[in-house]
């Protein structure tokens, strides 16, 4: 359950900085009350996993989830460049979250 809480804390993490976008530095009331909304669950679910997860391991998963996932949708929603070397370093992320998922036993 550790792993699950610690990928939709990825996920959020992704979701505020893909957010942080579209609040033009703050100036837009919806989208930064989100975006502050996503920091806040994103933190508060990383907590959570610290409690089985060890710090190291969670922390590089946290954040590798969060760079993969704002690199793709910044791709996707922004027109950032799609070279082929920005989707091999974009896989040796996912290959690094995958390694310390299979070396991290679910308790500490």
């Amino acid at each position: 359950m550790a792993w699950l809480i610690l990928f939709i804390a990825g996920l959020c993490e992704v979701g505020w900085a893909v957010g942080l976008k579209y609040t033009e530095g703050f100036s837009r009331l919806l989208p930064s009350a989100l975006t502050l909304a996503a920091m806040a669950l994103s933190v508060v679910l990383l907590g959570w996993s610290l409690k089985v997860l060890p710090l190291g391991t969670a922390y590089a998963v946290w954040t590798g989830i969060g760079a993969v996932g704002t690199a793709i949708l910044g791709i996707f929603l922004f027109g950032e460049s799609r070279e082929a070397l920005r989707f091999v370093c974009i896989g040796l992320i996912v290959a690094g979250i995958v390694g310390l998922k299979l070396v991290t036993p679910d308790s500490h």
